[in-house]
């Protein structure tokens, strides 16, 4: 499967911006004056050591939290605040346990008041685009982890958002779930073209997602480098360029450029 998207027009973009935490009179700084785009349509991974302040910063993208300095943008308007055009995916799995599969992930559209017909259409598309068809009545107790997280991915599809934010939504799952959510996931991203803000400390998962990956610092982070991944898709982490850059962004972790 070659990958067919165009990147377009910036997205989203960050300009200046830094964030602190003040606990008892003590100034916290986890991220200090990061300068970035996201690209329409791109699959852009933020990527660096644990504890950097990735999630913080995938939130404040999100707008649940707010600068400290700077702004952040989206189709040119200031993020204040949480929206319905940036739907969020995360660490765990945040599914409401009294609705079952199909509940879970029309219930953005129906508190939208969407019309049943379309919504029905909408819902049981996305059940079956993440693999989960015949688990529509089935309740969150009685999915595994991997299967939560569809129930996830589809819930913030279906609501139809301009971005989708994803915080490690992987990281608790055995190796060969993750790596099964990582290809599942590589093709809802294809089929459905939307513009997609994912972080990881994984720096296969990275490579294996990626048309872009932003290297953060340790905190308070900044942005180490950036990557243009233009490997051909669906790729194959023992293939010498993914090695090769495996090992450059490895490099460039340990120095601490």
């Amino acid at each position: 499967m070659e990958q067919t998207r165009k990147m377009t027009d910036k997205k989203m973009s960050c300009g200046n911006v830094s964030k602190s935490f003040y606990t008892k009179g003590k100034e916290l700084k986890v991220l200090d004056n990061l300068n970035f785009d996201v690209k329409e349509n791109e699959f852009l991974v933020l990527f660096g050591p644990g504890q950097c302040g990735k999630t913080t910063l995938l939130y404040m993208l999100a707008g649940i939290e707010k600068t400290t300095e700077g702004e952040i943008l989206h189709n040119g308007n200031q993020v204040a605040k949480p929206d319905c055009s940036r739907a969020v995916v995360y660490q765990t799995t945040a599914l409401f346990p009294w609705l079952t599969v199909k509940g879970n992930v029309e219930y953005g559209p129906k508190t939208r008041n969407i019309l049943k017909e379309k919504r029905e259409k909408d819902t049981q598309h996305f059940i079956d685009l993440v693999g989960l068809k015949g688990f529509e009545n089935s309740y969150p107790v009685q999915l595994s982890g991997g299967m939560k997280q569809r129930v996830g991915i589809a819930r913030a599809y279906c609501n139809d958002p301009d971005v989708l934010l994803m915080d490690e939504p992987f990281g608790h799952l055995d190796a060969q779930t993750r790596y099964m959510m990582q290809e599942s996931l590589e093709k809802i991203w294809l089929n459905e073209k939307k513009t997609v803000v994912f972080v990881t400390n994984n720096i296969e998962e990275a490579l294996f997602l990626a048309d872009r990956i932003i290297l953060l610092t340790n905190c308070p982070s900044k942005v180490n480098a950036e990557y243009k991944i233009d490997l051909p898709r669906p790729r194959n982490i023992v293939d010498p360029e993914f090695l090769k850059l495996r090992q450059e962004i490895s490099n460039a972790i340990d120095s601490g450029v």
